[in-house]
């Protein structure tokens, strides 16, 4: 099944240490110039000046010839983007700045940088809705206090920063947070995994809706397989993602997202690519 003439251009989201050490991997990303995002600011600690340091002097040296975009998964291990204690906020704003600050020494001059964040949106908020338990007005508020100087910032180095659905159940709501902040520097990114468990596993409508409902607003994708049960990350075609109909969706978005294969296993995003390409899906 081949969806046009010219496909779509697939990227990779891994370590530093991975793109270098997995055969194959580095002549995939730069005989075509692929968009890549670097996983390493992700771990408690990644974030310290010396850790930044040696991040960025690696990513410099493995990207100096490359023409494609690089972006960042921005930290999240413990921090919420709508906690409500503002000393907790504090701490949460100043690590996605300074995560957006290495982005933007990996990058110097090159356009085009992305940083993903996670969604507040969870699963059991969703069942409270129209409860005495609500909080979306709270979550709200608080996450435009936490994210709206980062939003800013962002807006300065030219970075997207993306909001990925994790336990979202309703796939419009982040798109509507994102819009909130009425900022080119603010948009939604779709992991099909997260997307195709929370289908499988608290009743979200399937892939392919997630990606319509984002519509315009989605500007980054985490390609991986699943089950329907659990975060799996696995191989594209080794688990039960309607793959034909996820790409159909893509295609007509008005402009393709950043499409970036998250593996678990880095060796597998080279047979995922080319399971895409003998699709006619991806190339």
């Amino acid at each position: 099944m081949t969806l046009s003439n010219t496909l779509p251009l697939l990227g990779a989201a891994l370590t530093l240490q991975e793109l270098e050490a997995t055969e194959g991997l580095l002549p995939f990303v730069r005989d075509r110039d692929r968009d890549v995002e670097i996983r390493d600011f992700i771990p408690v600690g990644a974030l310290s000046p010396d850790a930044v340091a040696a991040t960025v002097a690696r990513a410099r040296r493995v990207f100096g010839a490359h023409g494609g975009r690089v972006g960042i998964h921005g930290p999240y291990e413990g921090l919420l983007i709508d906690t409500p204690d503002p000393d907790i906020r504090a701490l949460v704003t100043a690590r996605m700045l300074a995560a957006l600050e290495a982005l933007a020494l990996i990058n110097g001059a090159r356009q085009g940088g992305h940083m993903v964040i996670h969604s507040p949106y969870t699963t059991w908020a969703w069942h409270n809705r129209g409860t005495a338990f609500d909080d979306s007005a709270r979550m709200l508020e608080a996450t435009h206090l936490c994210l709206g100087p980062v939003v800013r910032r962002a807006e300065d180095c030219g970075v997207t920063m993306v909001i990925e659905n994790c336990e979202d159940i309703d796939p419009t709501e982040r798109v509507a947070l994102a819009t909130s902040f009425n900022s080119p520097a603010l948009r939604v990114s779709l992991d099909t995994g997260h997307a195709h468990y929370a289908h499988g596993r608290t009743g979200a409508p399937p892939v392919d809706v997630f990606v319509r409902a984002a519509g315009a607003s989605l500007a980054h994708c985490h390609l991986q397989d699943a089950d329907g049960f659990g975060d799996r990350h696995w191989q594209i075609g080794e688990g039960t993602i309607r793959w034909p109909s996820v790409f159909r969706a893509l295609a007509e978005l008005p402009v393709l997202p950043r499409l970036m294969l998250e593996l678990a296993d880095a060796r597998t995003i080279l047979p995922s690519a080319r399971w895409l390409q003998a699709q006619g899906l991806a190339e």
